[in-house]
């Protein structure tokens, strides 16, 4: 019998899995203990788009059934995963948050769905989405306080994970569609480096900004989780030609030196609210000479405004087909997006990638001498309200720059919600960040601190 019987829906991703490769836990159980807190959860937090539970079953049999045949299994098997609902799905339908795409029903799985299936996971349902990823809600609520928002784009990943109705999720980001929500929600949330996770098969939103992410409880599964659909896909050419990532491993590994951190207020700073500012202050005083204060060059003050036109021009073409026969049916805030995004000049919309280079090549300075900086990941708790999903300002520099982020729930704000630590690594260096970050929460502890409570003002 397993040792984590009596809750079996709180398992870490590692854990479940291991219990599952040793033969203390079957899929099938772990299934049933997640669909018995999603009964408990969805009614208030609606997370989920779709659900079948016959369609779970069935795979997490065919899990049990391959493993008790003693062939080897995947670094996921028999771990139940949600997966936004923008990412196509063989065998469940992908409606990308719209009543245009009501009933949608793809043909193939996305590659991170086909990289899910070869590791072993359960694909426990497809995950809410605002509307084609951008910023009109859906109709999920955050787990904390059902008056708040969840967060977006990926409000449901990051509901289901925060609710205990999944140890893992995959959501994506093109603005703060990761961080964010993982940061009013309380969870750990990974934006990878631009390039180590094929997009194929997902909603496009900006070629250039669209980046896969991932939920879940640790860092440690945050890397586990991204081993599993992390590599090259000729059929995203974004991706990059190279080896794997063993980033569990990695993040596993103790840092040969005490990391080298640097505190980054950002060009958006007077946006922080009161809890943030405040959290920061006494997380910086207790790293005390572990951290220094470091100020962004002048250019990334036109980050925000060069990620913008990117984006609008990309959202203002990739969803050409969406506002021609069917505008009626999209919100207002998307509408006046696309007109906007009509009018974006070609040579503002080539300049504007062109200083994509300029500002990582000021990064890669900075990380030769820091090993990660820590940045807020959101202006702060979760809004009351369910008509915004919040500003993604805090993310848009580092996902115009590409660079990987991770986001800590370190922090708990004025009203009791969690607030979340951003920390930004080099680009393609995610394990070394993950490892930083691993290091970062034990070292907290080690202080003893609450994980959940750096800040005095949640108290």
């Amino acid at each position: 019998m397993p040792r984590f019987r009596a809750n079996l829906a709180d398992l870490t991703a590692l854990q479940a899995r291991d219990e599952i490769a040793r033969g203390a836990l079957k899929a099938v159980e772990l299934a049933e203990a997640c669909h018995e807190r999603i009964a408990e959860r969805e009614p208030g937090v609606e997370a989920w788009a779709h659900l079948d539970s016959d369609l779970v079953m069935r795979q997490a049999e065919a899990a049990d059934r391959f493993r008790a045949s003693g062939r080897a299994i995947g670094l996921l098997h028999g771990v139940p995963v949600g997966v936004k609902d923008i990412v196509d799905t063989r065998d469940m339908p992908t409606e990308n948050g719209t009543i245009l795409d009501e009933g949608r029903r793809p043909r193939a799985d996305a590659a991170v769905v086909e990289r899910l299936r070869e590791a072993g996971a359960i694909i426990l349902g497809k995950t809410v989405t605002t509307e084609l990823a951008v910023y009109h809600p859906g109709k999920t609520r955050n787990p904390h306080d059902a008056s708040r928002t969840p967060g977006g784009s990926s409000s449901g990943s990051a509901a289901s994970v925060a609710a205990g109705m999944a140890p893992l999720a995959i959501g994506t980001q093109t603005n703060g569609s990761v961080i964010r929500p993982a940061s009013y929600c309380g969870v750990v949330g990974f934006k990878p480096s631009r390039g180590l996770i094929s997009r194929r098969g997902i909603l496009v939103q900006s070629p250039t900004l669209d980046s896969v992410g991932t939920f879940s409880r640790t860092v440690e599964d945050a890397a586990l989780l991204a081993d599993a659909i992390a590599g090259h896909d000729p059929r995203d050419r974004q991706t990059v030609l190279a080896a794997r990532p063993d980033l569990s491993r990695t993040t596993m590994s103790r840092p040969p030196v005490k990391p080298a951190l640097a505190f980054v207020r950002s060009p958006v700073w007077d946006e922080a609210e009161e809890d943030v500012r405040a959290g920061f202050t006494e997380l910086v005083e207790t790293l005390g000479g572990g951290i220094e204060e470091v100020e962004l060059p002048s250019p990334f003050e036109r980050a925000h405004a060069l990620h913008s036109v990117v984006m609008l021009a990309d959202i203002a073409r990739s969803f050409s087909r969406y506002f021609e026969y069917g505008r009626d049916k999209l919100s207002g805030r998307l509408v006046g997006m696309i007109e906007e995004g009509r009018t974006v000049l070609a040579v503002d919309y080539a300049a504007a990638l062109d200083w994509i280079e300029v500002m990582n090549a000021a990064l890669e300075k900075l990380f030769e001498r820091y090993d990660a900086l820590l940045t807020p990941a959101a202006t702060g708790e979760a809004p009351v309200g369910l008509d915004t999903t919040g500003s993604p300002t805090f993310c848009t520099i580092w996902t115009y720059c590409g660079a990987p982020a991770v986001t800590l729930p370190l922090l708990v704000g004025s009203s009791g919600m969690p607030v979340g630590v951003q920390m930004v690594g080099r680009h393609m260096y995610d394990g070394r960040l993950l490892r930083t970050a691993r290091w970062l929460t034990e070292a907290l502890r080690e202080e003893g601190q609450d994980i959940k409570v750096v800040t005095g003002v949640g108290r």
